[in-house]
């Protein structure tokens, strides 16, 4: 009994010390090294977008621009009611529903707005989920680890935009796998999704791709920058959220 209790000691003492040391050991031996930045890569305190409406306005055109996003994030392809979507189309009723005016051009009515994350300042997703699965990044964009999702869709019960899609099904049999973007990982079923503002991109110092293909139409850059792009458009033009009266405050302003 002696004998045992001494040896479990011995094993304790030295279990201490070995992760005492164990850092020191780590870092002078470059075990874990700190995760190189891209020299290349462009930051803000929070970044913005800015859609022009009279500018980017038809279904087709919009849909061009999915398939981009759809194709670089390796976005599964389901013909249903489970459709997985991180950049689509909607009508002007559906998309500002709390700023209907009859008296808005007809014309207004009848264009076609792109629809996508918010990436909101006071984002209700981050608030509810409950593993900090959807987390908000110092640069202002929600993001998702898709390996802390447990599926349990609060996000999307408490996104007050539809910006977030669940997979239903193996995302990869929807996929065609002799096109995807190695640069991108594919999802598992039983995950939400929803677009990212294009964060592997930035950290290589490009534009998200809507925005580097649209040719002017969707503007983006760091909303607390006031020499920035974003700030240049909202001071020079008229501009709307989705649905502000949630509190949320979207960072995807609306020319119309």
């Amino acid at each position: 009994m002696k004998n045992s209790r001494r040896t479990f000691i011995k094993l304790a003492s030295l279990a201490a010390a070995t992760l005492a040391v164990a850092p020191k050991a780590m870092a002078s031996s470059g075990g874990h090294e700190p995760v190189s930045v891209n020299p290349k890569a462009v930051h803000a305190k929070q970044w913005a977008m800015v859609i022009d409406t009279t500018k980017l306005h038809t279904a087709e055109a919009i849909e061009k621009l999915a398939a981009l996003c759809h194709a670089d994030h390796n976005v599964p392809t389901v013909q249903s009611k489970k459709e997985i979507k991180w950049l689509w189309n909607d009508t002007y009723a559906h998309t500002f529903p709390e700023q209907e005016n009859p008296h808005l051009a007809e014309e207004v009515h009848h264009r076609a707005y792109a629809l996508l994350c918010n990436h909101c300042e006071n984002p209700s997703c981050v608030r509810v989920c409950p593993t900090k699965a959807t987390f908000k990044r110092p640069d202002g964009i929600v993001a998702m680890d898709y390996h802390r999702c447990i599926g349990c869709r609060y996000c999307m019960a408490a996104c007050p935009f539809g910006s977030r899609s669940f997979n239903w099904e193996e995302p990869r049999k929807n996929l065609d796998l002799t096109k995807l973007n190695p640069e991108f990982p594919t999802r598992m079923r039983g995950v939400v999704e929803k677009c990212n503002f294009c964060v592997e991109r930035l950290a290589v110092g490009k534009m998200p791709i809507c925005a580097e293909a649209s040719e002017g139409a969707i503007v983006f850059g760091d909303l607390y920058d006031p020499e920035s792009p974003v700030r240049k458009v909202l001071r020079e033009k008229f501009t709307i959220r989705r649905k502000p009266s949630v509190g949320t405050e979207p960072c995807v302003y609306y020319v119309i």
